[in-house]
């Protein structure tokens, strides 16, 4: 009852409460008690989001809860109930193309999601039942089925590993898939079970496993295995996450394992760490969403002045029933608030087009087709790799264009993550290898260079620590017939660190008796060996934060110097130690290590302190150091960051000195940069450590905030000083100002700590743990302004701050593909963020920012006409454009040409754009959707509406437009002011076009011709289904009139003088001020860059004036 009630009360994965017992291959424990089996769910993996009884309703619900699409349904369930000047067509067509398109879009990606799932669900798999191998498919594994799995197979579900082909019960995995490590890990099966390594083997073993509830931390499990054995009392042995191996992991070096099932389906770890990825929405959506509630306000505002004015015009008998219309009996009687409100709906109807419901079909088209552009970029393939750029998301595009803060892991995004050993120092003495190769100490790599030498014994003893103290495995390749071409054998290490591959060389036969595993808490792993005579030995590596409190002090000093250097280098180093243990002191050890691995509750804690104990007084031996080249074209790609306004940071779990070398190397940090650091080694270990932390908070922030004049005129990005700042800080000094203690009064250290971040040039944040990475980014991600943040990293550690920045860029780094696989976008390496953020973040953001404000400039200058055309029709709610006309304005005549704009245009130069990455800066800050640019836009559909109504009512002032006489009607006169219409928004877009393509051409010109041939074949046939032939030889009627065609082109170019007049007088004003051979397009909204700075509030001005390039 308890359990059930704190089941309901603690939601969420990480709060599961009690255990479940497993009963091994389903074999009663006891012949006399009743076997009742436990529920638990299959092992089907369900990733998609429809099934197919589902999809119809569940995707129509989701697409309504957008409000434009929600609003046209009410539109077009008004049309169909109440009488309405247009019919349902006109709406319903258009609303049913934008809901079957993105159900088709939607539809495909989640039946891609199905398939995924089914190659998983489907798979083949061997289960030992009745000691017989059985294939199933992996979705009918149950909780409790001993699974045999081979050599390169995944593992089909979580499963406590009992034994393997190896005689010491040990196999070799691979966690890529999970935690972003690709280096091998090693298990360990059971002490009891290792024997039972053949089908009918295993199939004899009875036993019950009791464990925790599924939870998704992939470091921890705690449980236990009671094995039954006839005439025996029952063996318990304690189980730990080196017992259990995790559906996703591949089995290498082994041939082949058995476990018992214990988590399966959406119950494994894997299955609950993919859960609650949150979507992400971009910028430009909100700005859609605010520009349509100006619309929306102008299509009331229009709907109540018609509706006002209709009652006015009709207060007036005569208008309000003339001769020749009397009204019905049934009209007459009609409650008038009634009719008001019939009307007020009818009005909206008439003028529900200024609300572009094809907008969203387009911008999700012109996402997903320009997603292509970016994979297919030839110069982001990484011919090493064989593998170019990668998309997971495309509704992020135009975001790559609006970055402000970058945040970026080091090692293997910043580095190689290729470790190359470097030197080595023993009791102070160095050595370094004349060649720089992985396998420091081989013979054949000549003498190393010593300067001073240690003793021989030394040398010896730091050797052995290096030989034994690590987890490198030798895989060996495999004899074809028992011969071999080569009499040599061929080797390779296999490690779960990559450093480890890099330092060891060979081993003696010693007796590993215990492993005290590495664990980022400790950072640091021993081993405790029985040497052939008989000694026992500790061996200990580690952080120098993790060695230098547990040796003798008089040893630290001599190595200490060497370790920092070499930090200040940039390389990564360890520390070595050892420590001789007598047999009492190991009894006790073995004892207390036995009873902690047996402990149900807190055994890691009850781990941690005997490790603790064990790893005390040492003795320090010398210290490695390895380095981790950086990336090619690193401090370039940082520089031009820079330059386009972007502050990155970089956030790591490394030492701070080997962290800071980088920062240098990669030009972070520059020579100039004063660095503010707070760090344990400034603030302090001692009581009054949060005191020393809030003086120097405030002695930074006098010094970056109170003591700097403020910037005037509205400058934007003004984070460049006189002075350049670089702030360091650490994970125990971040965890003081996230979270201080109650009694320090100092809820302010965020705030403060904040702006002081914010006036930086670079920060740099080590010895960061995962979560602390996630909380910079949230932290920086919402403070005033909402700045666009871009988290990239390459493995498991840097996922939550992927999963946290608006933007996830994943390295398909040697750290597997966790990283890439949770992030919107994948490069192979650092360098493509250059191209990825200047050059396709900028044009993305550019296109999407024209088509959004040109949808809603084309559907004014459709919808003002039939406004205006209402004070000429009495109020009437008679329609100016045929209802053909009305349905294909969105949907044929005016969209494809948008759609290839929003697709191919380069209003700059891709070379352009990646060299000069100040051009990022003119589109900061979503500067071509702000408020004024869309007033722009809106005045100029304003006044093409107005002189498309009032250039063709002039015209119609001599209503004989024909020699012979014939009078033209009101359709002719609407498919006038229509015809204008559709050629002149198209020839605006093509003003706009600076990057012309066949494509381009053929979308424009085919659009206009395609509207000529649609009005000549609508007007040309007698259609039967239509009851009104209203535009029958309308069109080419009205064509045989010269004066019409003169309206026409006058009218059009009367249209685009204005936009016309614009260019030339900018192109006057370039070339007189150009200073050199860079002729630039500039756009009307960009904005102007001012002595580094972006001014949002003056006009536009040459950026070649103030950065002028030398193009050859």
């Amino acid at each position: 009852m308890l359990r059930r009630s704190l089941s309901r009360l603690c939601a969420g994965e990480e709060k599961r409460v009690g255990t479940r017992t497993v009963v091994v291959g389903h074999r009663p424990v006891s012949d006399t008690e009743a076997y009742v089996a436990q529920k638990f769910c299959d092992n089907r993996i369900v990733s998609s989001k429809y099934t197919l009884w589902n999809f119809l309703p569940k995707n129509l619900f989701e697409q309504f809860r957008r409000i434009a699409n929600f609003y046209f349904l009410i539109i077009f369930l008004v049309q169909v109930i109440v009488d309405t000047p247009t019919s349902p067509v006109t709406s319903g067509l258009p609303l049913f193309f934008v809901i079957t398109v993105t159900a088709i879009k939607q539809g495909y990606e989640d039946w891609l999601r199905h398939r995924a799932d089914n190659e998983v669900n489907k798979s083949n798999v061997f289960v030992v039942e009745n000691a017989k191998q059985v294939r199933k498919e992996s979705e009918k594994i149950k909780v409790g089925d001993i699974v045999e799995v081979k050599a390169d197979e995944t593992f089909p579900c979580d499963l406590i590993f009992l034994a393997s082909s190896s005689i010491d019960g040990t196999c070799y995995v691979t966690t890529a898939s999970l935690d972003g490590e690709s280096n091998f890990k090693t298990h360990y099966a059971v002490r009891d079970t290792t024997v039972l390594c053949t089908d009918e083997a295993i199939d004899t073993l009875t036993a019950t496993i009791e464990c925790e509830q599924p939870q998704p931390d992939l470091y921890k499990f705690v449980g236990r295995i009671i094995i039954y054995r006839s005439n025996q009392e029952p063996v318990a042995r304690s189980l730990g996450p080196e017992n259990l191996l995790l559906k996703g992991a591949t089995l290498k070096n082994t041939k082949k394992i058995y476990g018992v099932a214990v988590y399966t389906g959406m119950e494994t770890k894997m299955a609950l760490n993919y859960q609650g990825k949150s979507q992400k929405r971009s910028a430009v959506e909100k700005s859609i969403n605010a520009f349509l509630i100006v619309y929306l306000c102008i299509l009331l505002g229009k709907a109540t002045v018609c509706t006002t004015l209709k009652y006015v015009w009709q207060s007036n008998p005569f208008n309000d029933e003339p001769w020749y219309n009397e009204k019905t009996k049934k009209e007459r009687e009609t409650f008038k608030v009634l009719r008001m409100f019939t009307d007020f709906l009818s009005f909206m109807v008439l003028f529900n087009f200024i609300i572009p419901v094809s907008m969203y079909v387009t911008v999700e088209m012109q996402k997903f087709l320009g997603s292509f552009f970016i994979s297919w970029d030839k110069e982001m393939y990484d011919e090493e790799m064989q593998e170019g750029a990668l998309v997971n998301t495309s509704d992020l595009n135009e975001e790559l264009g609006q970055v402000e803060y970058v945040f970026t892991d080091k090692t293997g995004t910043l580095t190689e993550n290729s470790m190359e050993f470097i030197e080595c120092c023993i009791d102070g003495h160095k050595y370094k290898d004349c060649i720089s190769e992985v396998d420091g100490f081989s013979q054949t790599d000549g003498p190393l260079k010593y300067y001073g030498k240690a003793e021989k014994s030394r040398e010896e003893l730091f050797l052995r620590a290096l030989c034994l103290c690590h987890t490198v495995q030798i895989k060996e390749a495999d004899q074809v017939d028992g011969l071999m071409a080569h009499p040599e054998r061929k080797c390779t290490y296999i490690s779960s660190s990559p450093d480890e591959i890099a330092l060891v060389k060979g081993a003696e036969k010693y007796q590993l008796l215990h492993v005290l595993n590495f664990d980022p808490v400790r950072r640091r792993m021993s081993v405790i060996v029985r040497t052939t005579t008989g000694k026992l030995l500790l061996f200990c590596k580690g952080a120098d934060s993790s060695i230098f409190p547990r040796v003798q002090q008089e040893e630290i000093q001599q190595t200490k110097v060497h370790v920092d250097r070499n930090a200040m280098d940039g390389y990564r180093t360890l520390c070595v130690a050892f420590k001789e243990l007598t047999q009492k002191e190991y009894d006790k050890i073995d004892r207390q290590l036995n009873e902690a691995k047996m402990a149900l509750q807190d055994r890691e804690e009850k781990m941690a302190k005997v490790f603790d104990d064990t790893e005390a007084d040492m003795h320090l031996i010398g210290a490695t150091a390895v380095e981790d080249r950086l990336q090619e074209q690193l401090a370039e790609t940082i520089e031009a960051l820079h330059a386009a306004g972007m502050k990155v940071w970089v956030l790591t779990g490394d030492k701070m000195e080997t962290a800071k070398s980088t920062c240098y190397a990669c030009r972070l940090f520059q020579t100039s940069t004063e660095l503010l650091e707070l760090t344990a080694r400034t603030v302090g270990e001692s009581e009054r450590k949060e005191d020393r932390l809030h003086e120097l908070l405030l002695e930074y922030h006098k010094k970056l905030i109170q003591d700097v004049p403020k910037n005037r005129g509205g400058l934007k990005r003004s984070w460049t000083l006189s002075q350049e700042y670089g702030l360091i800080i650490d994970g125990s000094t971040l965890s003081l100002i996230l979270n201080p203690s109650q009694d320090s009064g100092s809820s302010n250290y965020k705030s403060i700590f904040l702006q002081i971040c914010l006036k930086c040039t670079a920060v740099l944040c080590c010895r960061m743990a995962p979560l602390q990475k996630a909380q910079i980014v949230r932290m920086v991600k919402n403070t005033k302004g909402s700045p666009i943040t871009l988290a990239i990293g390459d493995g498991a550690n840097d996922v939550s701050m992927i999963l946290e920045a608006h933007v996830g860029i994943g390295i398909k780094g040697k750290e597997g593909r966790q990283a890439s696989r949770n992030s919107d976008y994948a490069v192979p390496k650092f360098k493509h963020l250059r191209k990825l953020l200047l050059a396709h973040g900028h044009l993305y953001y550019v296109r999407i920012a024209h088509l959004v404000q040109y949808f809603f400039y084309k559907n004014l200058c459709f919808i003002l006409p039939q406004f205006l055309y209402q004070f000429f029709c009495g109020f009437s709610q008679q329609p100016l454009y045929d209802a053909a006309y009305l349905t294909m304005y969105n949907i044929c005549f005016t969209s494809l040409p948008i759609l290839a704009y929003s697709l191919l245009e380069q209003h700059i130069s891709i070379d352009t754009l990646t060299s000069d990455p100040q051009l990022y800066m003119k589109v900061s800050d979503n500067a071509m959707l702000q408020w004024r640019p869309f007033l722009y836009w809106t005045f100029l559909g304003a006044f093409e509406g107005l002189v498309f109504f009032f250039g063709v009512y002039f015209l119609f002032q001599n209503s004989s437009l024909e020699d012979n006489g014939k009078v033209f009607g009101n359709w002719t006169f609407g498919t006038i002011v229509f015809t204008v219409l559709v050629f002149t928004v198209t020839l605006k877009l093509a003003l706009d076009t600076r990057f012309w393509t066949w494509m381009n051409h053929f979308v424009i010109w085919g659009s206009l011709a395609f509207y000529v041939f649609f009005s000549f074949f609508w007007g040309g046939v007698i259609w039967p289904f239509l009851k009104q032939q209203r535009m029958y030889f309308v069109f080419a009627h009205m064509l045989t009139s010269v004066s019409t065609w003169l309206a026409i082109i006058l009218l059009i170019f009367i249209s685009l003088f204005p936009e016309i007049l614009l260019i030339v007088l900018k192109n006057i004003k370039e070339k007189n001020h150009q200073a050199g051979p860079f002729d630039l397009p500039v756009l009307v909204s960009y904005k102007r860059i001012e002595n580094g700075y972006v001014k949002t509030e003056d006009a536009v001005t040459n950026l070649a004036e103030r950065y002028p390039l030398r193009i050859p």
